[in-house]
């Protein structure tokens, strides 16, 4: 299958800077991942105001929360200033608004800078970004078939849960450095908002040319596109839990280089993996990762 293209519609990951500004610091560097794949995702009802609720997707491996130009329109939202999107393809300037309140599960948000798409390439009502979750709990219930946010005693506790890893935190992310794959240490990231796991070239250095399939088209949320090189690798370990067979795309996302992610092997682990399990939680306030093995596995 060596040199083949597939057709593969992905999230790729974007750096957004301050139009118009110079280089800066990397504590003031945003990172954004978004779809036009709009197939096979759960999403969580988001209050906008008195309005709604309307139906926004969890990213964990995005900072910045994003609204449909369509629901801004219809909600007379106030436009903001706008926001250069450096991505693997190119640049853009994309628009901004202010949302007074939003309000995700029992939290409010006031005064929220949101980022805007088009509806057609989100897939979606919006995206929940990682400015909504920073002192929340993601939970991923797979055999509910149901994505909620909240506190961890809202979200049932913390039972029931058969494998618990502790993240470090960089710019808002949790990074899971207990991680190898096929035998090389690599740092790997929890990413709700792409269903395919994405990893750097120093994976792809260090893996070699084993399991090479190809190469893929990833698609972002303003339309752009980058080719990856597709790969597998027989097994992803993190802690006690052991993945088989894992599909990677291998890209120069500026993601990598925004988290400190480029001179050693690391991924973003999607959700085409992470269905796999029964329960997956990310603990933000805690920086858990705590993951509910189904039987057999």
């Amino acid at each position: 299958m060596a040199g083949a293209a597939l057709a593969l519609l992905a999230y790729v990951a974007f750096v957004t800077i301050p139009a118009a500004s110079g280089a800066q610091d990397a504590s003031e560097v945003e990172v954004l991942r978004t779809t036009a794949d709009s197939a096979d995702r759960m999403t969580v009802p988001v209050q906008i105001g008195d309005k709604g609720p309307y139906r926004f997707l969890i990213d964990t491996g995005s900072q910045k929360t994003a609204l449909s130009t369509d629901l801004a329109l219809r909600l007379a939202l106030p436009a903001h200033d706008k926001l250069r999107i450096v991505g693997v393809s190119g640049a853009q300037i994309t628009d901004t608004a202010v949302v007074d309140e939003l309000a995700l599960g029992r939290r409010s948000f006031y005064g929220l800078t949101v980022l805007l798409f088009q509806s057609e390439h989100m897939g979606a009502d919006g995206i929940v970004g990682l400015d909504s979750l920073q002192s929340q709990r993601v939970l991923l219930d797979f055999a509910q078939s149901r994505m909620a946010v909240g506190d961890a005693k809202t979200l049932g506790g913390n039972s029931g849960y058969d494998i618990v890893v502790t993240a470090r935190r960089r710019l808002g992310q949790l990074i899971m450095a207990q991680a190898a794959i096929d035998g090389i240490k690599t740092d790997v990231i929890i990413d709700t908002g792409s269903d395919t796991s994405i990893g750097n070239r120093a994976l792809q250095r260090a893996l070699g040319r084993r399991g090479a399939l190809g190469t893929a088209v990833l698609t972002s949320v303003t339309g752009q596109e980058a080719t990856a090189d597709m790969g597998y690798a027989r097994e992803l370990a993190v802690g006690d839990v052991n993945i088989k067979n894992l599909v990677i795309a291998y890209t120069d996302s500026p993601a990598f280089d925004a988290l400190g992610l480029t001179r050693r092997p690391a991924l973003m682990l999607g959700m085409r993996e992470l269905r796999l399990f029964k329960r997956v939680a990310i603990d933000f306030s805690t920086r858990k990762v705590m993951f509910d093995l189904p039987s057999g596995f």
